[in-house]
């Protein structure tokens, strides 16, 4: 197995935890996530759905590990924007924030299936306002993850990339 197949596969186990901490702060530590939480969730969940489809997909050219590389990269850099957004929006004084929007449970629940992935996107916590683990704010940790993921496989990718 290369050396970049294997990050993808740390990058699909990463995700595998990012996202159990994404459940576990929701449903056992009851913090409530807003909207631009849910989208960050939804990216570190495309992160590792897409590391798992290009895990298992042909690595052997140059042009299959990049294009792997830049499919993985873009929810992860997509994610990263949005948590800057969101602590961007953290920062500003209270009651100047703008709103985040209708929670996704509204949004999308004449979806089909909905009752199937509701418990993914079901949410009504205020953008502006941070929660904390370890005295740091989600956000930055959402930025933290994302970033590893994009230098990992920038990493990876700059390290296949002669073979």
């Amino acid at each position: 197995m290369n050396f970049f197949r294997k990050t993808v596969l740390f990058l699909v186990v990463l995700s595998i935890f990012a996202a159990c901490g994404s459940f576990i702060s929701q449903y056992v530590l009851g913090m409530n996530p807003c909207v631009l939480c849910i989208l960050q969730r939804l990216c570190v969940l495309a992160v590792g759905l897409l590391a798992i489809v290009t895990a298992f997909s042909s690595q052997s050219s140059k042009f299959a590990r990049s294009l792997s590389a830049l499919l993985i990269a873009a929810p992860a850099v997509y994610g990263a924007g949005v948590a800057a957004y969101q602590i961007w929006l953290q920062s500003l004084p209270p009651g100047t924030a703008p709103s985040c929007g209708a929670p996704w449970t509204f949004r999308l629940r004449d979806w089909p299936l909905f009752d199937w992935f509701e418990p993914i996107v079901r949410g009504f916590g205020n953008c502006a306002e941070p929660d904390y683990l370890f005295g740091v704010a989600l956000p930055v940790w959402s930025i933290l993850y994302f970033s590893f993921v994009v230098l990992l496989l920038l990493w990876a990718w700059l390290k296949t990339r002669k073979i």
